[in-house]
Formats: structure tokens, sequence, C-alpha cells
């Protein structure tokens, strides 16, 4: 599936990548509008069709995944509320054992998230994943998400990886068409990114349900 001999680094994504991604599924789709309801006193439909629409207006931009941008906007305390839900953090199952084998097979592994500093940390503090890494990167250091050009020219002059032996891993078809648009040599989706929910449909990009059928 993958030519591991044709892969110096790993670009890798944290949530529904490395992470399940039932936290934040369940956070921003259920919490938020639970507290938005109570915060503005109205029911908990308009309060769910009004946040849709809010996030609709920037997803895919900084903001979308901007905690800061949230708390300001909704006027809810957005970290606290993350810590209250930190229980459903968890890594995948498959993870650890994929992580080790590219440990082992000497890869340079980087965490390209854009998730907000303030979560990457939090989840770090629950999953200890940032043992396995050899660098971190947040979108928010660039201002502008995985869904841009920009921020792919910025991280690449930063981190001078070769793009043709590079591996970027993620759940999202939108990030993964911007890293193949930049130029990434080889690119993996994740097609069951949250646990609770059915696999997706992928067939534009070479695809896993389970990192062990990937391992170097």
């Amino acid at each position: 599936m993958l030519n591991w001999s044709k892969i110096d680094t790993v670009l890798l994504d944290m949530d529904g990548t490395l992470l399940d991604l039932h936290f934040d599924n369940h956070f921003w789709l259920n919490v938020i509008p639970e507290q938005h309801a109570i915060v503005r006193n109205i029911g908990l439909d308009e309060a769910k069709a009004d946040i849709a629409k809010r996030y609709q207006a920037v997803h895919g931009q900084i903001q979308w995944y901007c905690l800061d941008y949230w708390e300001q906007q909704l006027n809810l305390p957005i970290m606290e509320l993350k810590r209250q839900t930190q229980h459903l953090i968890k890594v995948r199952e498959d993870v650890p054992a994929f992580l080790t084998a590219l440990r082992q097979a000497d890869k340079e592994l980087i965490l390209l998230t854009n998730a907000h500093p303030e979560s990457v940390i939090l989840k770090f503090e629950k999953t200890a994943i940032d043992n396995y890494l050899d660098g971190v990167v947040s979108t928010h250091q660039y201002g502008v998400s995985k869904e841009h050009q920009s921020l792919w020219q910025q991280v690449h002059a930063d981190l001078g990886f070769d793009k043709q032996r590079t591996l970027f891993i993620d759940d999202s078809l939108n990030v993964l068409k911007a890293a193949k648009e930049f130029g990434i040599g080889h690119l993996l989706a994740v097609a069951n990114p949250d646990s609770k929910q059915p696999h997706n449909e992928i067939s534009d990009y070479l695809n896993i349900t389970d990192f062990s059928h990937v391992h170097p």
C-alpha cells in the first residue's frame, strides 16, 4: 500500500487520525449547543441551528479551529468546558503500535494540526502521544489552516522536508486535497475518524480503517 523506502518524513494530523474524533464531535455538536442554549435562554433546537450557522460561516478557516474566537463569539469558557469532557479524549487503539513501528523504521514524525495550542496541550496531557513525536506544529502559529496553500508553503519553508519523500495522514478530504495540490508525495486518508460513527466512503485517496495494515 505504501512504499516506505520512499518515505522519510510522516506528517500526522491529530484529531480523527491519531485520536478518536468522538471527543471533538461530541464537544462541538452537543456540549456547545447545550451551553449556548443555557446562556442565551433559548431552546436546544434553536441553539443547534444558530451554532450550525456560525460553524458554516467560518468552516475551513483558522477561526473555525480557534478556541479564542469561539470564546469571544459565544461567551463560553471553552477550555473549562473541554476539561469537563476530557474523559472522552482517547488515542485510537491502532495508533501506539503504528507510531512505534514508524520510530523503529527511523521515520521523522511531525504532528501538523489545526487544533488550537491549548487543545493540543490538553490532549497531550491525556494521551502522551507527544512522546512519539519529533516535532509539533499547530497551524495557529501561522494564522492559517491546513486547507490553504500559504500554510503548506510556510511550514515547508520552516521544516524543510522533501515533499516527494513525505507522507501526510489526515481524515479531512479538503485538507488532503490541499496537501496534494502542494505536491506532498504520499497521502493517506483515515476513513473511520469517529469510533461512534460509520466509516466514510473514500475513493480519491489511499485510505485505511486500521493502521496495522500500513506498518513499515
